[in-house]
């Protein structure tokens, strides 16, 4: 495999507050794909710091989110991203054209406990296996492999 940075793909994950779910996908793809795959996130309204609950969730399936905060979406990440995945940001994401866009609906995290977030978490890291399967990168499994 040529490791050239233009050759990876990208994607964006962007929900509304970038504390969350946009949060745990962002860390999922990270560690799953390796560097294989270029990840952003970012949020139409950005929270002022990552969930908490969240990044519990995360640290229990060995994926430390602490030192990520929220992002505004702005129109170059889009722009430079070939994959842009939204969870509840709506009409708030630009849309390019030639840009592949996906809607995954989950749960909003915001205000749960962790045995509400868990759930969120693992369907969460379901999708990125899906996602990184389409993009056909192998998925490193030392990391993130067993919920919970």
């Amino acid at each position: 495999m040529t490791d050239t940075s233009t050759a990876r793909p990208s994607a964006l994950f962007v929900c509304v507050h970038n504390a969350g779910r946009s949060q745990m996908a962002a860390g999922f793809l990270r560690a799953l794909g390796g560097n294989a795959v270029e990840v952003r996130s970012a949020g139409s309204t950005p929270a002022d710091r990552v969930n908490p609950i969240a990044v519990q969730a995360m640290a229990e399936v060995g994926i430390d989110i602490t030192a990520e905060h929220p992002k505004i979406l702005d129109v170059e990440a889009v722009k430079a991203s070939d994959v842009v995945i939204t969870m509840g940001c709506g009409d708030a994401c630009p849309i390019f054209p030639g840009k592949r866009y996906e809607d995954w609906e989950l749960a909003d995290p915001a205000g749960q406990g962790i045995e509400s977030v868990r759930p969120i978490r693992d369907e969460i890291r379901s999708r990125v296996l899906v996602l990184l399967e389409q993009l056909g990168v192998d998925p490193v499994l030392d990391q993130a492999s067993t919920p919970r």
